[in-house]
């Protein structure tokens, strides 16, 4: 389900192609540094500042460590078991254990850009300074991503509380050396002999490192920070299609004037009906509505596409903020606060250890399910107008489903047929993870997010989108030629064009439709569709 991005590596900050983490501030990492690690394989260093953060917070830990009082999550067991005492002896097999134990993921795995991301977003809170490992934890982290390993991990096994325990359980576990991971190569092998393979020690973990490890939203965070990258770039394309769906049917591009959309001035919907005005900009077949068969307005699905898709915009704006945030958060529990104690702390002169909430991911969780929705509804719209470019009695001249000869040749009934489907299952994946909530750890961790599972079917929702809208454009394109005698506007010709060169076929008798509409897809997924109208309108909003 990889939308597979391309991502060049220009956000890394401090040159192309690395990141650094820097100065003991989360907040210094920005989501363009995400996708340059995730997509980009960028190389991550650790700065002197950070190094300076670790090893300050490590020091606040070796001292609680050393005191006779316990300390959760440094001297004692964790979740229902925190009530037990950890003696010295036992607290690196704590460490290793927890880590073992929590690593109890199951199903197929997830893709190498999330395992990426999470481990990644889990680096630059390590680095924050508030998570108490000493640098070599961190480094360690940084050499296994630079080295392109990839731990394995598995589709089920997180309740986005505590955060994602299980999967950042299974990359801690290769840290380790144990487990199994990808290599640079794409092989699996054992996480040991992948380590070794690159002059990488394995840890040997001690107090609170490996609780530090695992718990944190870095899974969801990731996969939030990925969906934006790819629905910024699948919302213009939406908006590109739904213009030449509009000019297919003899549309009027009049419920587009700006002077309308400032009227209710929700920002992204201003923008989405800009995007389309600029595609349809010296169109020679719009305003045709009044000809053969005079219509007032044209359908919803038309004339409504940029209230529908600026909604979703705005959404997406609400989704960046809340990953803005999060991406300048220090997730961990418990975290490492320097000396200035308050009331009911566990402390030491140098500073405190506080047990927190922050782990919780719901505010990562909302915005996940928020975008599933959003989604749906735009290929919902998307398949409406489709289907009506298909149907002679809706299609104002266009022939029965676009076909060569209708009755002998089907032309694309079952395209609308897939993407229909597709719709289907965008409307089942819109159905809310966050709002369940299961109780796990003896009733110690009785309210959770499901922002995993929220993450995960945004992935698919996000693919699945990919697919209908690259069906619209395979429908509206074909209609456009159908049209003969009608000048199509310069940006839906450059489209046309560039979608044939990518092997997108035209009209024409029926032949096997699989191959084409798999074209159309890459033509969209990879942004050639996009590239192909800035050529002439400029960059889209």
């Amino acid at each position: 389900m990889d939308m597979h991005t391309v991502v060049n590596g220009e956000g890394a900050r401090h040159g192309l192609g690395r990141v650094v983490l820097g100065d003991g501030r989360a907040s210094a990492v920005t989501a363009s540094d995400v996708l340059a690690v995730a997509r980009g394989g960028a190389r991550v260093e650790l700065s002197g500042e950070a190094l300076a953060a670790l090893a300050a917070s490590r020091g606040i830990v070796d001292a609680l460590a050393a005191e006779p009082d316990p300390v959760y999550g440094v001297s004692t067991g964790f979740g229902a078991l925190a009530t037990r005492y950890i003696g010295p002896e036992l607290r690196g097999r704590l460490q290793r254990n927890i880590v073992r134990s929590h690593a109890a993921g199951m199903g197929p795995r997830v893709e190498r850009e999330v395992v990426r991301a999470l481990m990644f977003l889990r680096l630059k809170t390590l680095c924050s300074g508030h998570t108490g490992v000493r640098p070599e934890v961190a480094q360690t982290m940084a050499d296994v991503l630079n080295a392109g390993i990839t731990p394995v991990v598995h589709e089920y096994g997180s309740l986005g509380c505590s955060g994602d325990l299980a999967p950042l359980s299974h990359c801690a576990l290769a840290l380790m050396g144990e487990g199994e991971a990808e290599g640079p190569d794409g092989t699996l092998r054992p996480a040991g002999e992948l380590l070794a393979a690159h002059g990488i020690r394995p840890l040997e973990l001690r107090e609170k490192e490996g609780l530090a490890l695992l718990n944190g939203t870095d899974g969801m965070l990731g996969m939030l920070v990925m969906a934006l990258a790819d629905l910024d770039v699948l919302y213009r394309s939406a908006d590109v299609t739904a213009a030449l769906s509009l000019e297919a049917l003899l549309g009027t591009d009049k419920v587009l004037a700006p002077e309308l959309h400032a009227l209710r001035p929700h920002p992204g919907q201003a923008a989405s009906a800009a995007n389309m005005l600029a595609v349809l900009a010296g169109s020679g077949m719009t305003g045709h509505h009044q000809d053969d068969a005079p219509r007032v307005q044209d359908a919803y699905s038309v004339r409504c596409a940029p209230q529908v898709a600026g909604a979703g915009r705005d959404t997406i704006a609400h989704a960046r903020l809340v990953a803005e945030r999060e991406l300048a958060a220090a997730v961990d529990n418990p975290v490492v606060l320097p000396a200035d104690t308050g009331p009911g702390a566990s402390g030491s002169g140098g500073g405190r250890v506080e047990s927190n909430g922050n782990f919780h991911g719901a505010p990562v969780a909302y915005v996940l399910d928020f975008l599933a929705i959003a989604v749906a509804d735009l290929g919902s719209i998307a398949e409406r107008r489709t289907d009506r470019l298909l149907d002679k009695n809706r299609s104002h001249g266009l022939p029965p489903f676009l076909a060569d000869d209708a009755g002998v040749d089907s032309g694309l009934m079952i395209a609308q047929y897939t993407q229909a489907a597709l719709v289907s299952e965008l409307k089942r994946l819109a159905v809310p993870a966050s709002a369940d909530s299961i109780p796990s750890s003896a009733m110690q961790e009785d309210h959770v997010s499901m922002g995993w599972s929220a993450a995960r079917k945004l992935r698919t929702s996000v693919d699945n989108l990919t697919r209908v809208i690259a069906v619209e454009l395979y429908a509206a394109a074909r209609a456009v030629e159908l049209r003969e005698g009608l000048r199509p506007a310069p940006a839906t010709r450059a489209v046309v064009e560039a979608a044939r060169k990518a092997g997108v076929g035209g009209p024409g008798p029926d032949r096997h439709l699989a191959p084409d509409l798999a074209a159309a897809e890459a033509f969209v997924r990879d942004g050639r569709l996009l590239a192909a109208v800035e050529e002439v309108t400029g960059p889209l909003r």
